[in-house]
């Protein structure tokens, strides 16, 4: 398995995990093409590759001292083999290099899985987003400190 900085030739492939992952809330192909191309300039792609195919993603949004993880997916056939795993240690990775001292991010209250994932690397709830999901359903907003300051770890 190998993580890198997503290239134009996987666009289809993150739109694909996008719309099988994420459903309704999947960001559009053309959305997907933007971020991986460099136009939206505060955002990053990573993908996870097993044998030269393209099986997670993830998507981070740096500015100054703040990190936001907006996507975190893999492919349900190779789940729970430490690809997400990976992919946030990554995200963890350009956010320190990049400055950032906290790292963000939003998951469905219903996403028990997801939750006890973040939870056990440090996540922790700061806030609630009422019907922030288009079928209503609420966020929970976690924080995981990077640096000095806002609670992280050695």
């Amino acid at each position: 398995m190998t993580v890198r900085l997503a290239a134009a030739g996987d666009v289809l492939a993150v739109a694909a995990l996008e719309r099988d992952n994420l459903g309704a809330d999947a960001w559009s192909e053309a959305l997907v093409g933007e971020g991986v191309t460099g136009a939206l300039p505060t955002v990053s792609y990573l993908v996870a590759e097993v044998d030269g195919v393209v099986v997670g993603h993830a998507v981070a949004s740096i500015v100054a001292d703040i990190a936001e993880l907006q996507r975190i997916a893999v492919d349900p056939g190779y789940r729970r083999h430490g690809l997400a795993s990976e992919l946030l240690d990554a995200v963890v990775v350009a956010a320190r290099a990049a400055g950032a001292d906290r790292l963000l991010l939003e998951v469905r209250e219903d996403n028990a899985g997801a939750l006890a994932f973040y939870a056990a690397r440090d996540f922790v709830e700061v806030d609630r987003r009422r019907r922030y999901y288009r079928d209503g359903t609420t966020a929970i907003v976690l924080r995981r400190g990077l640096g000095r300051g806002c609670g992280a770890r050695g």
